[in-house]
């Protein structure tokens, strides 16, 4: 009792601190508004688009000229050794978990931070005292800040901070509080009887859920009703991995808040409801390893299970029940409206009116503090909802987006000469990394890469890309993130909720041992059919 009144006191101080913190940015953004910055920003983001529409048929000419991307002023990238902080970021990521007698050190938040934050001053030093070149700031707008004649170059590391913060982390991270904390109020118990069909309908629901509430949000929502509902069976881990597979990577292709790389996607120009025409590759991946997922656990897993284990799975089933949908339900189609509509590039529908700069981002806050103020409690704490996800993904992503700076900008410059060109190629290129980084910033790095490459004069675009390139670009990201308990953020999570419920679950390379003979072939099928 006393350790469930600590839990619940903990839990309260948290919601009210964060409430507080909420309440604090929103009069910030309130005081930025009657100041007339958010409406100043705005007004700069639509007169560089009114000026780029002028220039729109020279840089039609010369992308037909093979010059598409060009900056204008080549070589001025950084060495490629300024790449090695952000390849040290994404091998913390993922080898200190596995490492013995620094994976409990890595566990705490605090030291996630440590690493990220040193390795993003190292990446911001080198800006400020080294690199001699012109950069390119992209928030609100794009313009060129030049290094200082003599002594440290502040401004240019404080537009390279402004891209990493501003253009890029303040709303990734945002996006996914939000998705977070509202989907973290809503709960689904009860123990149905644990059949393939049942089982398979939980995937399948997840997997359409992950592209409207986010791969993170139906994880969470869906993977303790799941483990309740077979808490009778023996053979469980292959249903766990599957639902790795299906809800936490390949079902959040659809929409730009269903997978942290699309996201990225949308900030960087791609229309939200671009990704809807990959709805072809959607159905067929995961109907096929939904299909095998039925086929596995009708013929092999559960005819395993004993007589006593499948009568009592039988006998204590019950109804599902769900709590907490007042008021969050309506508070995720505000989300799904938020994202869609307060796009501060585009004008919202119907009107002529482009939203403030942050305007998105202060509704997604309000929205998550309408959450905590309104919805039930006792919901949240069955879930054993914590904030401790979330801050380890802001604490890791602080840095990777600061640290992938130069990265980017030596893709921006030497990307056409990687001889990645064809929509397949980018699929597995970006997919073969998605497999072991985090797929979030490799998105971004092989977007970036085809964003420099050259166009055919007919070509259609999407936000400066070949639409067969950013179609390979985004399955790779999403569906290959799938290939590793590293790929996508869920993917721990939920392998560690289904050991704390007793699932004995594969080790990190028994894993890719299911991967490697469930996904790799149905990604061959389809890239061939549809890349």
């Amino acid at each position: 009792m006393h350790d469930t009144h600590a839990a619940a006191t903990a839990g309260t101080d948290s919601t009210t601190r964060t409430l507080l913190g909420i309440a604090l940015l929103l009069l910030a953004y309130a005081a930025a508004a009657l100041a007339g910055w958010p409406q100043h920003g705005r007004d700069l983001l639509v007169g560089a688009q009114a000026s780029h529409e002028k220039a729109h048929a020279e840089d039609d000419a010369a992308a037909a000229d093979g010059h598409a991307g060009a900056s204008g002023h080549t070589g001025t990238s950084p060495p490629a050794a300024t790449v090695l902080p952000f390849c040290l970021l994404l091998a913390a990521i993922a080898i200190l978990p596995l490492t013995p007698g620094l994976s409990h050190w890595w566990e705490h938040n605090s030291s996630k931070l440590l690493v990220a934050g040193l390795l993003g001053l190292v990446t911001l030093a080198y800006y400020t005292f080294m690199h001699r070149h012109p950069v390119d700031l992209h928030f609100p707008v794009h313009s060129l800040v030049a290094p200082a004649a003599a002594g440290p170059s502040w401004g240019v590391a404080g537009a390279v901070l402004a891209n990493a913060m501003l253009s890029e982390y303040v709303p990734f991270i945002v996006l996914l509080f939000a998705l977070y904390v509202i989907t973290g109020g809503v709960r689904i118990e009860g123990d149905l009887v644990a059949t393939p069909t049942v089982n398979a309908a939980f995937l399948g629901i997840g997997a359409l859920a992950a592209s409207f509430i986010g791969t993170t949000g139906a994880a969470m929502l869906l993977i303790r009703p799941l483990l309740e509902t077979n808490r009778e069976r023996k053979h469980v881990a292959h249903t766990v991995v599957f639902f790795i597979f299906l809800v936490c990577n390949c079902g959040g292709c659809l929409l730009p808040i269903g997978d942290p790389p699309l996201f990225l996607g949308y900030l960087e120009g791609v229309d939200f409801l671009w990704t809807m025409r990959l709805w072809r590759e959607w159905l067929f991946t995961n109907g096929t390893i939904l299909v095998v997922y039925w086929l596995w656990d009708t013929f092999v897993a559960h005819p395993h299970e004993t007589a006593r284990d499948v009568a009592r799975d039988e006998q204590q089933a019950g109804r599902l029940k769900i709590g907490g949908l007042w008021p969050n339900a309506l508070l995720m189609a505000g989300v799904i409206a938020a994202v869609g509509l307060l796009d501060p590039a585009k004008a919202v529908p119907g009107t002529s009116w482009h939203p403030w700069i942050f305007l998105r981002e202060a509704v997604l806050l309000a929205l998550v503090g309408a959450s905590l103020l309104l919805g039930s409690r006792p919901v949240r704490e069955k879930n054993g909802f914590t904030y401790g996800a979330i801050i380890e993904v802001a604490a890791l992503f602080l840095g990777i987006f600061v640290c992938m700076q130069p990265a980017l900008a030596l893709l921006h410059e030497h990307g056409a000469g990687l001889g990645i060109d064809s929509p397949r190629a980018f699929f597995w290129a970006t997919g073969s990394l998605s497999s072991v980084l985090d797929n979030a910033p490799t998105y971004l790095v092989f977007f970036k890469t085809a964003q420099s490459l050259p166009l055919a004069p007919d070509a259609a675009t999407m936000a400066g890309v070949d639409v067969g390139r950013l179609a390979g670009v985004s399955l790779g990201a999403v569906f290959l993130g799938a290939m590793t308990y590293i790929g996508n953020g869920p993917n721990f999570m939920v392998k560690a909720i289904a050991e704390q419920s007793g699932v004995k679950m594969p080790s990190f390379f028994g894993y890719v041992l299911y991967s490697v003979g469930v996904l790799l072939p149905v990604f061959a099928a389809m890239s061939f059919l549809f890349l």
